[in-house]
């Protein structure tokens, strides 16, 4: 068994739009998942508008 059994975060909306905001700094999607604690792919679902659609969206606003 694993030392750290945790399951890994679940993103939300808000996490979402943290995620474009960074991306669009240009960080990794790797590194982006890493500060989530999420598996990459899950940060690609946002990118490609495949989860939390609008997330793009209200990021611009942010920006």
């Amino acid at each position: 068994m694993r030392a750290n059994s945790m399951p890994s975060h679940r993103l939300t909306y808000d996490d979402a739009v943290q995620i474009w905001l960074r991306h669009w700094r240009g960080k990794y999607q790797n590194r982006i998942a890493a500060f989530f604690d999420v598996n990459p792919g899950r940060v690609n679902e946002v990118l490609k508008s495949r989860r939390f659609l609008g997330s793009e969206q209200a990021a611009r606003l942010l920006r």
